[in-house]
C-alpha cells in the first residue's frame, strides 16, 4: 500500500509542464529533418541514384532519419541535424551539379514546408483561436514546425561540409579541388562542432532565422486575410 501511495506522489508531482515543452519541440525537430532527409534521398534518386532507396530512407519514417545528438541540437538550440541520406555521386550524370541539386533539395524542402505550414496556420487562425487549450496548442505546433524548419534550412546553408550550402558552393570548383574537398569532408564536421558549441555563429543564425521567418509569415497575413 505505501509503494501504491509513493508511486502516487511521484506521479502528481511531476512537473508536466516540462515534457510538454518539450514534446512541443522534439515532434517538430522530426518532421522537419524527415522532410529534409527524404527530400535528398527523393531528388538523387530522381538523377539516377538509387543508394538511398535501397537503404530504405525514402520513408517519412522519422526513426530512420534520427541522429540522437544532432536531434538533442534541434531541440535546445533551435540547430541541429539528421542522419544523412546516403548518396553515390558517380551513380549521377553529372557528379557535381547532381550533388549541388540533392544538397540543395534539403534546405528548399524545409523552406517549402515552412510556407505551406504557415499557410496552413492563417487560414487555420481564427478557428484555432476559438478552440480554447487545443487551438492554443496545435497553433504552437504548427508556429513551431515552421520556425524549426526555417532554422533548418538556415543552418544547413552554411557552406562548411557537411552541411548542403558546401556542396552547392564547391560545386564550382575545378575537379580536382572538388574531389580533394570532398574526399577530406569529414574534417569539417569537427569545424562545425567547435564552431556551434563556442556559439560563434549563434546571432547570426538566430538574426537570418528569425528574418526569414518573419518574412515568411507574410503568407500566414495573406491567408487569414482571406477568411475575414
Amino acid at each position: 500500500m505505501s509503494s501504491i501511495n509513493t508511486f502516487q506522489t511521484f506521479w502528481s508531482g511531476l512537473n508536466w509542464s516540462v515534457l510538454t515543452n518539450m514534446l512541443m519541440t522534439v515532434i517538430p525537430a522530426l518532421i522537419c529533418i524527415t522532410f529534409h532527409e527524404v527530400s535528398h534521398g527523393f531528388v538523387a534518386y530522381k538523377l539516377g541514384d538509387t543508394t538511398a532507396k535501397d537503404a530504405g530512407r525514402l520513408t517519412l519514417n522519422p526513426i530512420k532519419h534520427i541522429d540522437i545528438f544532432g536531434l538533442l541540437m534541434m531541440v535546445v538550440f533551435k540547430f541541429g541535424w539528421a542522419k544523412p541520406v546516403p548518396v553515390n555521386m558517380n551513380n549521377f550524370k553529372n557528379p557535381k551539379g547532381g550533388m549541388a541539386i540533392t544538397a540543395l533539395a534539403g534546405p528548399v524542402s524545409n523552406v517549402l514546408l515552412a510556407a505551406v505550414i504557415l499557410l496552413v496556420y492563417g487560414f487555420l487562425y481564427t478557428p484555432l483561436a476559438g478552440a480554447g487549450s487545443f487551438g492554443a496548442v496545435v497553433a504552437q505546433m504548427l508556429l513551431t514546425t515552421a520556425y524549426l524548419s526555417c532554422a533548418l534550412a538556415v543552418f544547413n546553408l552554411i557552406p562548411i561540409s557537411p552541411l548542403d550550402g558546401s556542396k552547392v558552393l564547391f560545386s564550382f570548383l575545378p575537379e580536382k579541388a572538388y574531389y580533394t574537398l570532398m574526399r577530406y569532408e569529414f574534417i569539417g564536421m569537427f569545424v562545425l562542432l567547435a564552431i556551434v558549441w563556442s556559439g560563434a555563429f549563434s546571432n547570426f543564425l538566430v538574426n537570418w532565422t528569425d528574418s526569414f521567418y518573419n518574412w515568411l509569415g507574410g503568407i500566414a497575413d495573406w491567408a487569414y486575410l482571406l477568411t475575414v
